[in-house]
């Protein structure tokens, strides 16, 4: 209790934390290449999706083999909240920067793994279960991953840079996914259909070892973030003895104690990441199983609208540092909600340049929501709880996401309607706007809980001077409100007899 004293003081510009520029920097770039080396697997693994089919169930026809093979990708979901419990408690216990070097070891030799597993014809039934066990601890070890690399870059971040330096970390998903996708179409184009199927598929998940080692040693050469360690040295005595203990935090815990914050995050997982899988993971097979484009037509495609997004993503989030976050999940759900269907429209027409435009308006909806994201979520939780109660809300969140490409899939399949992923897509929109309706505006604003941070000592400056004339506003508003009581309070007493 003694630490709400503090709340109370006058705010001084040695409160204010000045982050380096160069440890800033390393922080960025080690958060990014987790994620990056997070979604390298997905892309893969999601355009290899009809190739694995083929190894892993050989058995059942084509439009089951990918039905399984997007389900096997879909199952590891599950765990995610149990990594996300498991990593967030240890991250808040012990720190932001050890749990992101573990996260990345068990991503790196879980996707190595994939690569060595012998096909349904050599081993049988073990062959997918092997499969399934990789993706498994793939599942768990994300768990801990995106929700401690988004908050890794906010703690680092400057409060009014925090939208264009957390946009960052979704640049690396992207680059990951077109590193991905791009391996397995230059491997086809330069081996064969014949012989990815036969050896050349397992390559790719060869790779993950590599970028793995350079992910390991970058977040390992990083420092604790500011705001934690801060957290750290301005806990007495005793609440230190109690930071040895992890935090008792559960999922309902989470969810009524800090029920907005849960319900805003859950909202803006579900819109970003059903788009994103639509888009980036199911399209592909949808474009190939579904319209009859060749793989390699369909995949160059969706390459070539993400390279677009690459550019896109830092702009947007600059952009949310000037006008908020707000604006653009409104954006995003709206676009979804009229666009959807046109777009899809678009896509079944047989001709490169609409098929094109329909990825593009689906991609532009899709950047409005992953530009701001990782600079929102980790602003609705305070430090001493934020890695285990986002890990927890953003993971109960992605199971649902996470089967979009299998359920879109199946829908397609049930239905022999070619328009459902248009409906399903228009139907997140309106969580998106809901959401966007109840969010609070973070941008420009300290994590909550969290003292300001600047990017230098002018910026610190400015932010103490903004600090204190909102003060003096606030203290005005009250100053006029507690006037008109008194006028109110004055009228009904001299209204009464026996009152003065």
């Amino acid at each position: 209790m003694k630490l709400l004293k503090k709340k109370h003081k006058p705010l001084h510009i040695n409160d204010i934390t000045i982050v380096d520029d160069d440890k800033l920097k390393k922080a960025i770039t080690a958060a990014a290449l987790g994620n990056a080396m997070e979604w390298f697997d997905f892309g893969v693994y999601g355009f290899l999706a009809i190739t694995l089919g083929k190894i892993f169930f050989p058995g059942a026809n084509p439009s089951i083999q990918i039905i399984a093979s997007l389900a096997t990708f879909a199952v590891p979901f599950l765990v995610r909240p149990l990594g996300g419990i498991f990593f967030g408690i240890l991250g808040d216990k012990y720190g932001r920067q050890k749990i992101l070097s573990i996260t990345i070891v068990i991503m790196s030799i879980s996707t190595f793994a994939i690569g060595l597993i012998p096909g349904y014809n050599s081993i049988g039934i073990l062959a997918p279960i092997f499969l399934l066990i990789c993706k498994l601890a793939q599942g768990f070890s994300v768990g801990g991953e995106y929700s401690g690399a988004a908050i890794f870059v906010a703690e680092y971040a400057p409060d009014r840079k925090r939208g264009f330096l957390g946009s960052w970390l979704d640049f690396g998903s992207i680059a990951g996914f077109v590193l991905g996708a791009g391996v397995v179409v230059i491997l086809s184009s330069i081996i064969g259909n014949d012989n990815l199927v036969s050896w050349g598929w397992r390559i790719p998940f060869f790779l993950a070892l590599p970028l793995g080692f350079v992910g390991i040693y970058l977040r390992h050469q990083l420092e604790e973030t500011p705001a934690f360690q801060k957290h750290i040295d301005t806990m007495e005595s005793d609440s230190k003895k109690e930071l040895q203990q992890p935090p008792k935090l559960s999922v309902k815990e989470v969810a009524t104690k800090y029920s907005k914050s849960f319900m805003t995050c859950i909202g803006l997982v579900l819109a970003m990441n059903i788009t994103y899988y639509v888009l980036l993971t199911y399209m592909p097979n949808y474009l190939s199983g579904r319209l009859g484009y060749s793989e390699d037509h369909g995949l160059l495609i969706i390459i070539a609208i993400m390279v677009g997004m690459l550019f896109v993503q830092p702009f947007i989030g600059l952009t949310s540092d000037k006008i908020g976050r707000r604006p653009f999940i409104f954006a995003g759900s709206i676009g979804l909600l009229l666009l959807s269907y046109p777009a899809f429209w678009l896509i079944q027409s047989n001709t490169i340049g609409l098929i094109f435009v329909g990825l593009l308006i689906l991609t532009v909806s899709l950047n409005c929501f992953v530009g701001v994201t990782a600079s929102i979520l980790p602003a609705l939780f305070p430090t001493n709880v934020r890695y285990s109660a986002l890990a927890i809300s953003f993971n109960v969140s992605i199971i649902i996401a996470g089967f979009t490409p299998a359920f879109v899939a199946w829908l397609v399949s049930a239905t022999n309607n070619s328009y459902m992923p248009a409906f399903y897509l228009m139907l997140v929109s309106l969580i998106g706007l809901a959401t966007a309706c109840t969010m609070p505006e973070t941008a420009n604003k300290p994590l909550r809980g969290a003292t300001p941070t600047a990017s230098d000592k002018e910026e610190a400056k400015e932010i103490l001077s903004q600090h204190f004339e909102t003060i003096e506003q606030k203290v005005e508003e009250i100053d006029e409100t507690i006037a008109e009581l008194e006028k109110k309070r004055q009228s009904l007493i001299d209204q009464h007899p026996k009152l003065d």
